[in-house]
């Protein structure tokens, strides 16, 4: 993904949070690469792990910052899968006792929202019960409540080394053809305890957001992923499309279908364009 980088734990991650705070961007999503995997992904939950020692330094250095946190499994284990295996499976009910240990890690750690992104049954109520009893009760819930079994997740699985050792992920994630269960999961998902709903991915899902916002009142917000940015990156890249327009009119389309925020790696470039757009006036 051209212009998205890995950052390490020092300088570089703090210029970049001071770029992007001079951008007027409120609020970053942190994803881990771990030194070292396991079958359990213990790193994802260890003290010293790479969320959580970002999370105390942005949180000394960038006080204002929203820190919100993935929380899954696929980048922290061997098998690459989002979920504990067991006999060749992946066990949705071993799972969220390890989902509760790394929310609970990375709200210690400074987190503000943890995001669980696994599509694990139960892992808003897991996550929820287990912040609470740690005392960390104003950590909020963003759920990855939709999120479907695509192939425009490509780019971001090569970048982070999560993908898949074996089968795939459509067990536990959602047949792109089906927009009903979507509407049942963001149910189950808000009435569970979550405090913002995702729908993921975006832009070839712009009738489930639709569908999404008619049922809740939750905010919610549309994950414009890296198969995503990356088709408009290159096209643009190629003299294929104007990048500006065709960025800017693809984000209002999530935002018009009813997505109240939007996750993308284009916020930086983004930001800098309105930022010109106002100056200009």
């Amino acid at each position: 993904m051209p212009g998205v980088f890995q950052l390490s734990v020092d300088e570089r991650l703090d210029h970049e949070a001071d770029r992007l705070e001079a951008l007027g961007i409120p609020a970053v999503i942190l994803f881990g690469l771990p030194a070292t995997k396991d079958e359990i992904g213990s790193e994802n939950f260890a003290p010293d792990g790479i969320v959580q020692r970002a999370l105390r330094r942005l949180r000394v250095r960038h006080p204002d910052l929203l820190l919100i946190t993935d929380v899954c499994c696929c980048e922290y284990t061997t098998h690459g899968h989002c979920g504990l295996i067991r006999d060749g499976t992946v066990d949705n009910d071993a799972t969220l006792e390890i989902l509760g240990r790394v929310a609970v890690s990375h709200a210690e750690a400074g987190a503000d929202i943890v995001a669980p992104s696994g599509m694990m049954d139960g892992m808003v109520t897991a996550i929820r019960t287990a912040l609470d009893s740690a005392g960390f009760q104003s950590c909020s819930v963003l759920s990855y409540a939709v999120k479907y079994a695509s192939a425009f997740y490509g780019p971001f699985r090569e970048a982070a080394d999560s993908a898949p050792a074996f089968g795939d992920r459509r067990q536990y994630q959602m047949d792109p053809a089906n927009v009903r269960e979507a509407v049942l999961e963001a149910g189950l998902d808000e009435a569970e305890g979550a405090d913002f709903l995702m729908v993921k991915p975006a832009l070839a899902y712009l009738d489930v957001i639709r569908a999404v916002r008619e049922k809740t009142k939750l905010p919610l917000v549309a994950y414009n992923v890296s198969g995503e940015y990356a088709m408009l990156k290159a096209a643009a890249q190629r003299g294929w499309i104007d990048e500006r327009r065709a960025v800017l009119e693809a984000l209002t389309g999530m935002r018009r279908a009813g997505a109240d925020a939007i996750i993308t790696y284009y916020a930086a470039e983004v930001a800098g364009w309105l930022q010109e757009s106002e100056s200009t006036r």
